[in-house]
């Protein structure tokens, strides 16, 4: 949706007086401290089925006076649109008109399993990637089928390898299960599939190599900066990642 340029004035200045009446209802403390009103949040299919909505329901049981609406999408929207309040994003965020806070680490790490690594063979470098069955996810706008691998070791060289494989899907949990089933080399993130490394099921491929990060952000715009409801909900966020990352050690 785009705008006439009065109608981006007339939101620029409804923007900056939301701003001022936030920031009026901080100082004065009013709903005596306690979050209310609605939380549009907007996370990625599978890590929001798996980490955001259980997080939703325990942030809702602390403050039942809150409303959340949480979407889940395939490709995520723009941050610029004022679709959502709130996001949960991978990576470091493009937009410099939002307000990132890191909730978590988080590697993307290649994977197989035992069984196809047994009878396929373990890869040594990126090069030999080129020989094996890949696992594609079509997410978001990244190059389909295009890894990039950088050696832990120094002088540290980035190596583009355009991958092939006769699976792929828009679902990484569709992906997991492809790999935990014997189908390919899988990358993915280190918070969907640590309890399959722990548990042996499948095991890390090409460890000395390093991928672009995918840290876990909460992001939201800046006119919510004085917003006591966002910053509630940033921080039980926050404190309930912190925890999480306590209790499960590094691969």
């Amino acid at each position: 949706m785009s705008f006439t340029p009065e109608g981006e004035l007339y939101l620029a200045q409804a923007r900056r007086i939301l701003i001022d009446i936030q920031e009026l209802e901080h100082r004065l403390g009013l709903a005596n401290h306690t979050p209310t009103g609605l939380i549009r949040v907007n996370a990625t299919l599978g890590f929001g089925r798996s980490h955001v909505a259980p997080l939703v329901s325990r942030f809702v049981a602390r403050h039942p006076a809150v409303e959340v609406q949480l979407q889940l999408s395939v490709n995520p929207p723009a941050l610029s649109e004022d679709a959502y309040d709130v996001c949960i994003r991978f990576g470091e965020p493009p937009d410099a008109r939002v307000i990132a806070t890191r909730l978590a680490a988080n590697r993307r790490l290649l994977c197989a399993s035992p069984a196809y690594l047994a009878r396929c063979g373990t890869p040594q470098s990126p090069g030999d990637l080129a020989d094996h069955d890949c696992i594609g996810i079509r997410q978001g706008a990244e190059a389909y089928g295009l890894w990039r691998l950088t050696p832990d070791r120094k002088p540290a060289r980035a190596q583009a390898v355009k991958t092939r494989g006769t699976l792929s899907t828009n679902d990484g949990e569709i992906a997991v299960k492809w790999a935990l089933d014997g189908h390919g080399i899988l990358m993915r993130a280190e918070w969907d599939i640590q309890r399959y490394l722990r548990s042996g099921r499948l095991v890390q491929v090409l460890p000395g190599y390093h991928t672009p990060e995918a840290d876990i952000h909460i992001v939201y715009p800046e006119h919510h900066r004085a917003s006591g409801l966002i910053r509630a909900f940033v921080d039980f966020f926050k404190e309930a990642f912190r925890q999480q990352a306590a209790r499960q050690p590094q691969v």
